[in-house]
């Protein structure tokens, strides 16, 4: 009997060994999983950047890179913010899921990536697709470019004429009521939201 339940103990030791054979550690993903991994632009360019490199990089060099893209810019010209903001959620979050998926080997105590059994399958991809940002910046930046100002300066804009407008009643230069003022401020910001 004891020798039966060794037996039984050697095979499912054998059967957990298979389980765990490289073969299905290196399967490619699923099209729905790549495509999750896809979703976010700071993957992607994670991505990217470990496939050019085609070696182990340091993360900081990863988070720059991703942080230049991302503010269409270079390395060199990125503010200590800008660098901030992308390198804690690669750190966190975007680097961990995919070590997790095998895209890349993720050193998070040395702050080393290298490329994962999986990276080669992300390649086609992103060898089709040229490096941009979310489609939504693609077209505030065309809008920016037709209009000739930004969404951004127009809605400072608005927030400097209600400021000024607000300014000029409490100091008693503008003798406006409380609700015209209001109207007027608040017909300012729907006038600018409508124009989008």
């Amino acid at each position: 009997m004891s020798m039966t339940a060794a037996t039984n103990q050697s095979a499912n030791a054998s059967d957990a060994g298979d389980s765990e054979s490289p073969t299905e550690e290196t399967a490619d993903l699923s099209l729905d999983d790549a495509f999750h991994i896809l979703q976010t632009f700071r993957r992607r360019e994670t991505i990217r950047y470990v496939l050019q490199a085609d070696d182990c990089v340091k993360m900081r060099d990863v988070a720059e890179h991703v942080a230049a893209k991302e503010h269409e810019t270079t390395v060199e010209q990125l503010l200590s913010d800008e660098r901030q903001r992308v390198y804690i959620p690669l750190y966190q979050s975007h680097l961990p899921k995919l070590d997790e998926a095998g895209i890349i080997d993720y050193d998070k105590p040395r702050g080393i990536v290298r490329p994962g059994e999986r990276l080669e399958q992300f390649r086609q991809y992103l060898d089709s697709v040229p490096s941009e940002t979310d489609d939504a910046m693609e077209e505030a930046k065309e809008e920016e470019d037709a209009t000739g100002t930004s969404v951004n300066d127009q809605q400072y804009a608005a927030i400097g004429v209600s400021l000024s407008l607000l300014l000029a009643s409490v100091v008693g230069i503008l003798q406006l009521p409380g609700l015209i003022l209001g109207v007027i401020i608040t017909a300012l910001f729907v006038l600018e939201t409508a124009a989008f």
